[in-house]
């Protein structure tokens, strides 16, 4: 209990040096914002590389909870934040419970190539829609958090406080989740799904329920990053989005449900300050240092915070 208060405490104390520094420098809100909402995507891809299972698709439930966001926005006029999380995240479920009834019976490159063709028949159908913008996509009028407009400074600045609380619960209930035995049972079958069966865990339903948790978190992720951006178009379920989710899951580490924001914050600031001041190369010198963190961090960053070797933090 004592470890896990210690836990809590580091997760707390990251949200809020994100919130402090975000209110410090302004101009970073908008990347800190969009760097969580990404996180929550990569965490579900944590909870399937904890299982074996490796995805190239969650680009697919990213872009349902973004285009939620974007739908309710724009054609029904619904601009409550909480509500087009909630329903970003029960479309992205909603599609994830009839397709893991597939997806839980494959592993391995079975398992990657099916999860990217799902997610490219999302991207083709959305390029010949035109009622939802075609390659264009579709714009996300500013948002309200219970009747207040998010469209300044200030407001900004409430979003990625309202992003921070999401996230810090999220990895709470996450880092509960992985250690109850349901939750316990991800490296049990990515080590001897076999043996797991014959221990009388049910692998298949195991994985579904899995599989739908990461889908959700996607949908999260998507729908934040649809009203932080103000708009949404069929790249978002395009494959090197997913890429780039799995780039950052294996940047990041798997030792903790907090690493994947540690991540994708690292990874959206340094191509941010590439974009900036090397705008001709920004693509070479966002991969240089993400090679050097790899080569020399082959644990990925969350082994900066390990106590011992091999134990970390979760």
């Amino acid at each position: 209990m004592n470890h896990s208060h210690k836990t809590y405490g580091l997760f707390a104390s990251l949200a809020i040096i994100v919130v402090l520094f975000g209110a410090a420098f302004g101009s970073w809100q908008f990347l800190l914002t969009l760097a969580l909402a990404k996180g929550l995507v990569v965490l579900g891809l944590l909870l399937l590389l904890r299982t074996g299972l490796v995805s190239f698709g969650q680009a697919l439930y990213y872009c349902l909870g973004a285009y939620t966001a974007g739908v309710l926005s724009e054609f029904l006029g619904a601009d409550d934040i909480l509500l087009q999380i909630i329903l970003g995240v029960a479309v992205a479920a909603a599609v994830a419970a009839v397709l893991g009834l597939l997806m839980a019976r494959y592993r391995n490159i079975f398992f990657a190539m099916l999860s990217l063709a799902f997610s490219m028949v999302l991207y083709g159908l959305l390029v010949k829609t035109t009622l939802l913008g075609s390659t264009d996509g579709v714009n996300v009028k500013s948002a309200k958090l219970f009747g207040q407009a998010l469209a300044d400074s200030h407001g900004q600045l409430g979003l990625l406080i309202l992003a921070c609380v999401l996230v810090f619960l999220v990895i709470c209930a996450m880092h509960r989740y992985f250690h109850t035995p349901f939750g316990r049972l991800s490296t049990a079958i990515r080590d001897n799904e076999i043996r797991t069966e014959y221990m009388g865990a049910d692998v298949y339903w195991t994985i579904y329920v899995k599989y739908l948790i990461a889908a959700a978190l996607a949908g999260a992720g998507g729908a934040i990053a649809a009203i932080v951006v103000g708009h949404v178009d069929p790249e978002m379920s395009y494959w090197s989005t997913s890429g780039e989710f799995l780039f950052v899951a294996i940047l990041a580490g798997t030792g903790s449900v907090a690493a994947p924001f540690l991540g994708a914050i690292l990874f959206e600031t340094v191509r941010s300050l590439a974009t900036q001041y090397t705008p001709e190369v920004w693509q070479l010198m966002l991969g240089i240092v993400m090679l050097g963190i790899i080569v020399f961090l082959p644990g990925g960053l969350w082994s900066l915070f390990q106590r011992q070797p091999g134990k970390a933090l979760k």
